[in-house]
């Protein structure tokens, strides 16, 4: 009975449809971040090349088209802004939009440590690094500002009615470290550098006006197809039973979100004016994964909805929006999307999560009421 019943309240807790808030809410959002945000900024850098998010079956589930998101559909922040009503974030590197209602400034493949930290660590990047690190995120906030508002007054003022979004991020921080060839003891010796630089653009926000700021920690990286698939071994002590996620991974994020969690609560003392609020991305993503069907996923969960081949379904030539590569009929029941990234099922269920509990801390929701 009591497992019953607690399947029902998980499902309650995330079918709940997310509840139109009055349009003043907030009167615009800012978000940094890499792909799990990004609406087009790469789009932008990739100039004349390519990229897999011009082709179906990205964004076959809302926009029934091509939508520069690394998605079957909406990211979490479309969901916040539909929470406050307000319109779909425009990828600032665009420049030919009002940005008066907020602006993303996320783009794929971004670092919280700039490409002059790999160097000086000869840390060799797998591909010639675009400016995209939270330092150039920065910049383009700076380079913004001037068309929002003009005096320290000014800014405080419609700066303190704006949600800002400050990650994820760090993933591709260790995905550059995996690439160099470091172990995960090494990458674990760099985490609190990294930490200390996602602190750092959180303060300069709120030194800008910032009064709100939500700050996500790092997915469950054991957990994804991508580096499963990479990695797969038949050494079954590398796993977690419980999940068939490669455990040292996981043991990585989570020592990285234990540190962020700590950093944000000396924030917090530090600006108590601010609204500075964790978001956990690993408990629901690890409780997708755990126990798939109380949220309606498949019983495979890590399973790529778009790919082709090998255990998980995926195959690094032929990655999702490549020829003869499709996705599954129903990504609804899918958590993983691409190989690296979720499904708008998925980034739902966070989103609300975030926005009522119990993975905010405390609920943005909460957050703003008070």
């Amino acid at each position: 009975m009591k497992s019953t019943t607690l399947i029902i309240l998980s499902f309650l807790l995330f079918m709940e449809p997310i509840q139109s808030a009055p349009s003043h809410a907030f009167n615009s959002i800012f978000s940094f971040g890499d792909s799990y945000a990004d609406t087009g900024n790469i789009n932008v850098l990739a100039k004349n090349d390519s990229l897999y998010t011009d082709n179906l079956p990205y964004g076959m589930t809302f926009f029934h088209r091509p939508s520069k998101r690394f998605s079957d559909g909406r990211l979490i922040v479309d969901f916040l802004a539909e929470e406050f009503g307000l319109p779909y974030l425009k990828p600032y590197l665009e420049k030919n939009h009002s940005f008066r209602q907020g602006a993303n400034f996320a783009v794929l493949g971004a670092t919280a440590l700039d490409d002059t930290f790999f160097k000086q660590h000869n840390i060799t990047r797998f591909e010639d690094p675009i400016n995209n690190s939270f330092s150039s995120q920065l910049k383009w906030f700076e380079e913004l500002k001037p068309s929002l508002c003009q005096t320290t007054k000014e800014c405080k003022n419609y700066f303190g009615k704006s949600l800002f979004i400050v990650g994820q991020i760090e993933g591709n921080d260790y995905i550059v470290m995996f690439s160099g060839l470091l172990s995960v003891k090494q990458m674990m010796s760099y985490v609190s550098t990294i930490i200390k630089s996602i602190a750092g653009t959180i303060k300069e926000l709120i030194d800008q006006g910032a009064r709100t700021v939500v700050v996500p920690g790092n997915i469950p990286m054991g957990c994804l197809p991508s580096l499963l698939t990479i990695l797969k071994s038949n050494d079954s002590s590398i796993y977690d039973p419980k999940t068939g996620c490669i455990e040292k991974y996981n043991t990585l994020s989570r020592h990285h979100n234990s540190l962020l969690l700590e950093a944000v609560k000396k924030l917090q003392i530090r600006y108590p004016h601010a609204k500075i609020i964790y978001a956990d991305f690993y408990k629901p993503v690890i409780n997708f994964i755990r126990f798939p069907q109380r949220f309606g996923f498949t019983s495979k969960p890590l399973i790529v909805c778009c790919g082709i081949g090998g255990e998980y379904n995926w195959d690094q030539p032929r990655m999702c929006g490549t020829p003869n590569v499709t996705a599954c009929q129903k990504p609804l029941t899918y958590v993983n999307w691409d190989g690296m990234h979720l499904t708008e099922a998925a980034y739902r269920y966070v989103s609300n999560s975030w926005l009522k509990g119990p993975y905010a801390d405390p609920p943005i929701l909460d957050a703003h009421a008070n």
